[in-house]
């Protein structure tokens, strides 16, 4: 279980803070949620406590780890199907892992295929949806602000 002020990582949104906990009365039942403040788009997030393990909750990088895991897709091979339905349904598959290794090789994968040939609308919102969940983690993790953080995501990529 997670407490308030803790940082983490809820895969469709990226990372934030728990603010506070509450408890909801649910068919009778009384339930705790997490009630998570994502700083990239400054939204407010109710994410079941029960649920939180099977969601793919999970606590964010330690500030030196961070970096590690992002530059470290750098190294791998570009992988993408043609098919532009398979590739949109392998990247929607690592963004929903919450892997945050997974989730920046999609955004390379995308920026790179953006640069070469272009990318559909859905494929733009896709890369732009990686872009915010990494950049979530990296304000969190290293302690910046959104602008430092799209520079150290600018350096890293190119």
């Amino acid at each position: 279980m997670y407490a308030i002020g803790d940082k983490i990582v809820y895969p469709p949104y990226g990372a934030g803070v728990i603010d506070d906990i509450e408890e909801k009365d649910v068919d009778g039942q009384l339930l705790s949620y997490y009630v998570l403040h994502i700083p990239v788009g400054n939204l407010k997030i109710m994410i079941s406590a029960a649920k939180a393990k099977s969601l793919g909750v999970r606590v964010i990088y330690p500030k030196d780890e961070m970096l590690q895991v992002i530059k470290g897709v750098l190294d791998k091979p570009i992988i993408m199907a043609d098919n532009w339905n398979q590739r949109y349904k392998d990247n929607m598959e690592f963004i929903k892992s919450g892997n945050l290794a997974d989730v920046a090789l999609v955004y390379r994968n995308l920026l790179l295929r953006e640069r070469e040939r272009g990318l559909s609308t859905a494929e733009k919102k896709m890369m732009t949806t990686a872009k915010q969940i990494i950049l979530s983690e990296l304000i969190l993790s290293q302690e910046v602000d959104k602008p430092k953080a799209e520079n150290i995501l600018d350096i890293t990529f190119g």
